[in-house]
């Protein structure tokens, strides 16, 4: 009962908020699961760190489809390499246990988070019009 609570909770949560609150969480979410699978990695529990990869590999698929170059063509090119980056360092991870490879994903992703949450706050703050690189779905 609790968990069907908890899942509703978030489906409202999702259908409320502004895109750039759900980049950002996307992103939270993304990095939770990528030191998940490091820890995991390391520790030797290649079955869990393979769990954490496939959810981190989902979550940066969504965003590598997400992305919307009819705004910012630039940007999700780039964008798009880099995610494109990432996905193959995971599968490498992934296949091999080498948490290196996620190492790798955490050092170029980490700056394009704190990117977008740096805009989105600044849009917050001068009330701007939301993130438009992305494609709502």
């Amino acid at each position: 009962m609790p968990y069907a609570a908890a899942t509703r909770y978030q489906a409202v949560q999702i259908t409320t908020s502004d895109p750039g609150a759900i980049l950002i969480a996307l992103f939270d979410g993304l990095f939770k699961f990528l030191l998940q699978a490091q820890h995991a990695l390391r520790s030797g529990r290649r079955p869990a760190g393979s769990e954490a990869i496939s959810r981190a590999h989902a979550i940066l698929s969504e965003l590598l489809v997400a992305l919307d170059p009819r705004h910012s063509p630039q940007l999700c090119a780039n964008l798009s390499g880099l995610y494109n980056f990432a996905l193959s360092r995971l599968l490498y991870a992934s296949r091999s246990g080498d948490a290196a490879a996620i190492d790798e994903v955490v050092r170029v992703l980490a700056p394009v988070r704190e990117a977008f949450a740096t805009v989105v706050k600044n849009q917050k703050q001068a009330g701007a019009a939301p993130i438009t690189v992305f494609e709502a779905r």
